[in-house]
């Protein structure tokens, strides 16, 4: 057990890292374009979903999801190259810096209409299926998507889960229940008691767990990804858990009540008191975890700020599509 724990936590520190670095960034004016939006007090959900994956599956995360992206191959040097709009980067400075992924190993580039990403790895894994190489089941190719409680919401959810479910594909939705859509509480966009009662009413088997608890991630990310490759189908999982920072750097969340706060911890801090705690790390090997990342995002920022930013007037307009993708 203790190695998926301090897997797990590496993963969490890792992006917390990398997160303040570029909220430093942010402040001192040093992202070119458009916002960055941190993953604070989600970091255990996202890195315990991407966790349960592998090669041949396919993983659709949303902008606080860095956790999950690192735990699935993106590096610090690739998320610093595309906030900074390098030509190096995925995007080749053509776009802001949340779409972003790496298609050819299935890890999709983030939609902003949030709902439409369902409908996508639905059909990713409808078309596995007719080409033969969904795998049997036991050994199926999974699906995981990550929404939140605002785009629960959206129509086009409505179409991806309901055609996931008629289907049974092996897909798995992993809910951030976060308290906000952008500005707006829970309270005022959902009236059911969880969002994890929506899952019958789709035919997918649901689950709600604390989603500032690691250890509770892991486990329920754990057998949501193996049921659904075993061939029992959708899976979805509602972790409850707060933003803790605004809907991105431009956002001071004043707006939050400090009541709110005080009812959800930060999953990175209290999980490291419970790994101290249980022996799995002690001081020295926790100073020494930070301290790595820290060197590393180090490095991958001096590297990326010394490479180029796009010329328009050497630029091979041509669609993504038609060149080599990552």
């Amino acid at each position: 057990m203790s190695d998926h724990r301090l897997a797990l936590f590496r993963a969490m520190v890792r992006a917390r890292v990398l997160e303040d670095r570029l909220a430093s960034l942010y402040l001192s004016g040093g992202i070119p374009g458009g916002s960055v939006f941190l993953s604070r007090g989600q970091e255990a959900f996202s890195a315990a979903a991407a966790m349960q994956l592998r090669p041949g599956d396919v993983y659709a995360p949303l902008i606080r999801d860095q956790a999950g992206r690192l735990v699935r191959g993106e590096t610090p040097l690739d998320a610093i190259r595309v906030h900074l709009g390098r030509t190096t980067g995925v995007t080749r400075g053509r776009d802001g810096n949340i779409h972003r992924g790496f298609p050819r190993q299935g890890d999709l580039a983030m939609i902003s209409h949030l709902g439409s990403t369902i409908g996508t790895v639905a059909g990713w894994l409808m078309g596995l299926r007719q080409l033969g190489k969904a795998g049997a089941p036991g050994d199926l190719a999974v699906g995981l998507a990550s929404i939140g409680d605002g785009g629960m919401n959206t129509g086009a959810l409505h179409e991806g889960l309901n055609i996931a479910a008629v289907e049974k594909l092996p897909f798995v939705l992993c809910v951030t229940d976060n308290q906000l859509s952008y500005s707006t509480f829970s309270d005022r966009t959902y009236a059911c008691r969880s969002l994890v009662e929506r899952a019958a009413g789709y035919g997918l088997r649901g689950v709600a767990i604390d989603g500032t608890d690691p250890d509770a991630c892991w486990a329920a990310c754990r057998d949501a990804v193996a049921r659904a490759r075993a061939g029992e189908g959708p899976q979805m999982i509602v972790a409850k858990l707060l933003r803790l920072a605004g809907h991105g750097m431009h956002d001071d969340a004043s707006y939050v009540p400090a009541e709110l706060k005080s009812r959800f911890a930060d999953g990175v801090q209290t999980y490291e008191v419970v790994l101290r705690k249980d022996g799995v790390l002690d001081e020295a090997a926790a100073q020494a975890l930070w301290d790595e990342y820290r060197s590393e995002t180090a490095a991958a920022l001096a590297q990326a700020q010394a490479e180029p930013s796009p010329d328009p007037a050497q630029e091979p307009w041509t669609a993504l599509s038609t060149r080599a993708l990552a």
